[in-house]
């Protein structure tokens, strides 16, 4: 059981520095990108038209959902409100059977 108890621990960790990889992956790529565009910019009009900024607001929108997803920062429906819910469900199904 303990055995069993340390291989579950072990697996959510790694599922979650797979997801911090994965955002930080992300955030470098992301700002290596846009550097790369605003340099491009510049040379071309010398940021009399900051195109770049429009593949910055894009990607950036999908970086902050990323960002709340892997740190959990969703007040609504984060992982401590799913796991009341999944608590509150277990609790109501043991009760329901009591009365069968």
């Amino acid at each position: 059981m303990e055995n069993l108890d340390k291989q579950s621990k072990y697996m959510r960790a790694r599922e979650r520095v797979d997801e911090l990889k994965k955002f930080y992956g992300n955030l470098t790529s992301y700002v290596l990108v846009i550097s790369g565009l605003a340099l491009v910019n510049y040379y071309t009009n010398g940021f009399e038209y900051m195109w770049f900024l429009w593949a910055a607001f894009g990607w950036g929108i999908g970086l902050v959902f990323h960002a709340i997803k892997t740190f959990d920062l969703n007040p609504l429906f984060g992982k401590q409100w799913e796991k009341r819910k999944i608590e509150e469900f277990m609790k109501e199904e043991d009760t329901t059977d009591k009365w069968k």
